[in-house]
């Protein structure tokens, strides 16, 4: 069975309630209908009622247990939802007719649903960008307390057969922090370490990259991920995780075994940590379109319950990947 197939039968194990802030979009209403005829997930679909119901009767399907719609214009909780905007926001200048207007507005009214616990999780960012989803996440969903930092990572299906022998990889951060300090780049690794085992199952062997391995180069760059891995070793001894190392060193055995001498690491990474932004956009990119790998993100992690981005040129099936992923957060963090 492939990664994504084995991730979405975990997720069917212990469906969750997920909300999706663009129920009038039709890739995520085939997502959703092929998320809820698997059995991972009740759907609720939030938008214009009338437009959202033509969505589901256009796929032949229709509103139902399984299937939802909530409409921030006729909701029963819409007002409630401002009270509770309001008192999160108002220290911020936030008056309660802006608050009102904020519940009507979909990413926020999904939000709310799992603030407040009407929902286990959220997905959105097909239709808005992943500044607008992450704004809403963060201003209302809100950091965990365990938490240094909000982040990100990309789940890499990698091809069937690849010769590396692995089936998918974790990469961090490609989405969110531009440009992490050593504690934050080894918070962002102790994160992704935890996604890696609770979405692949699997133990994570972290590898914190930069263009340099093991002193092959000196640079205030490489200082930082040299400083990142002190304080894993550290804070989180337990950790299987190294650096600095270069991607192939990482990645190959055969040039671990060169470059990179004793590693317990090296050459088997699965999680691949990005010094900043640019290299991990950058790279999960190259993976996808050059390497074939099938990138499911960015996935968010370090908030208080599951909220997750869609790419804006996502399709029907990311859709549903992307609400089992949900899923199988909103279950460990239960």
């Amino acid at each position: 069975m492939s990664v994504l197939g084995d991730l979405k039968d975990r997720a069917a194990a212990g469906p969750a309630h997920i909300v999706m802030s663009e129920g009038g979009d039709p890739r995520i209403v085939a997502g959703a209908i092929a998320a809820a005829r698997a059995g991972i997930a009740r759907i609720t679909l939030v938008g214009a009622h009338d437009a959202v119901a033509a969505q589901l009767e256009a796929a032949g399907a229709a509103e139902g247990p399984d299937l939802a719609i909530a409409d921030p214009t006729t909701s029963q909780h819409t007002a409630a939802f401002a009270d509770a905007f309001f008192e999160l926001r108002q220290h911020k200048g936030v008056t309660r007719d802006a608050s009102a207007e904020q519940a009507r507005d979909p990413l926020v009214f999904a939000a709310m649903m799992v603030r407040l616990g009407h929902a286990d999780g959220t997905v959105g960012g097909a239709v808005y960008t992943t500044s607008d989803t992450v704004r809403a996440a963060l201003q209302v969903i809100g950091k965990a307390r365990s938490a240094p930092l909000v982040s990100s990572f990309f789940l890499m299906a990698l091809p069937e057969g690849h010769p590396a022998g692995r089936d998918a990889m974790i990469f961090g951060d490609c989405g969110l922090v531009i440009e992490p300090a050593a504690e934050e780049l080894a918070a962002i690794a102790v994160a992704s370490a935890a996604s890696c085992q609770q979405l692949l199952g699997t133990s994570p062997k972290v590898a914190l990259l930069s263009f340099s391995t093991k002193g092959s180069a000196r640079h205030d760059a490489v200082s930082k991920v040299t400083d990142a891995a002190a304080i894993l070793a550290r804070d989180h001894p337990d950790l299987d995780a190294d650096g600095e190392l270069q991607f192939d060193a990482a990645f190959v055995p055969e040039v671990a075994a060169a470059k990179a001498k004793g590693s317990a690491i090296a050459g088997q990474a699965n999680v691949m940590i990005f010094p900043n932004l640019d290299a991990g956009n950058i790279g999960y990119k190259i993976a996808q379109r050059i390497g074939g790998a099938e990138a499911i993100g960015p996935v968010l992690q370090g908030l208080a319950k599951p909220a997750n981005d869609l790419s804006r040129g996502c399709t029907a099936e990311d859709v549903t990947n992307m609400i089992a992923v949900t899923v199988l957060q909103a279950r460990a963090q239960t």
